[in-house]
This record gives structure tokens, C-alpha cells and sequence, in this order.
């Protein structure tokens, strides 16, 4: 659900970047594309294959996005930063932004738990 629900952020936090204007670097688009959008959705296929891989592909993907987007919309003062984007489409670029963080956390907190759970526990 976590994974399912950041795609759904994702995609409505893509569409403030393009109504704000917030312009957004090659590499930056590279990683958006690999690691935020594609790896949490490979993460959770591979899951039903692989459980422990799988997971720790969404665990990986979930905290590489999560570092990714506290370092760039609220620590560097950028076009990208929260508080630098045009005020008519501040509300929901900050909105997208931090429910990113909060489904980013919790993507990476859980699978991190369920990898870390002792084999006798798992099913």
C-alpha cells in the first residue's frame, strides 16, 4: 500500500514541479526516475518472487528518496525548495513534498523492520 500510495504522490508532486515551473537538473530527473519512481515499484514485484531482495530494494529505494528529497526541498535553498517556489503553487508542492517524506519514512522503516525480523519469525 505504502509503495502504491508514494507512486500516487509522486506523480501529483511531478505535476507541481510543471505548474510551479520548478526547473529540475538531468541528473536529478535520472534519479527521480530510477530510484523514486521505478525501484519502489520493482521492489514490491520482486517481492512476491524474492521477499528478502525485494524488500531490501524498497528499503533502499524508500531511503535513497527520502535523503533526496529532505536535502532538496527543505534543507538547500533552491528553485526547488519548498519555501522558494511561486506562492500560487506553494500549497501543493508543499503538501506533495512532505507527504513524500512521510510515505518515504515509513516505505523505508517498514521493509527495513520486516528484513530485520528474526527467520523464526517470518512466514
Amino acid at each position: 500500500m505504502i509503495v502504491l500510495g508514494h507512486l500516487a504522490i509522486t506523480m501529483a508532486h511531478g505535476a507541481a514541479h510543471q505548474s510551479a515551473h520548478v526547473p529540475i537538473a538531468w541528473w536529478a530527473q535520472l534519479f527521480v526516475l530510477i530510484v523514486i519512481v521505478v525501484a519502489p515499484i520493482a521492489g514490491l514485484g520482486l517481492s512476491f518472487r524474492s521477499p528478502r531482495t525485494g524488500t531490501a530494494l524498497v528499503a533502499a529505494a524508500m531511503a535513497g528518496s527520502l535523503v533526496f528529497g529532505l536535502v532538496n526541498h527543505f534543507l538547500i535553498v533552491s528553485p526547488d525548495h519548498v519555501q522558494e517556489v511561486a506562492a500560487a503553487s506553494r500549497p501543493l508542492f508543499a503538501t506533495t513534498a512532505v507527504l513524500l517524506v512521510l510515505s518515504e519514512a515509513a516505505g523505508a522503516v517498514l521493509a527495513l523492520r520486516r528484513l530485520l525480523r528474526p527467520l523464526e519469525a517470518r512466514s
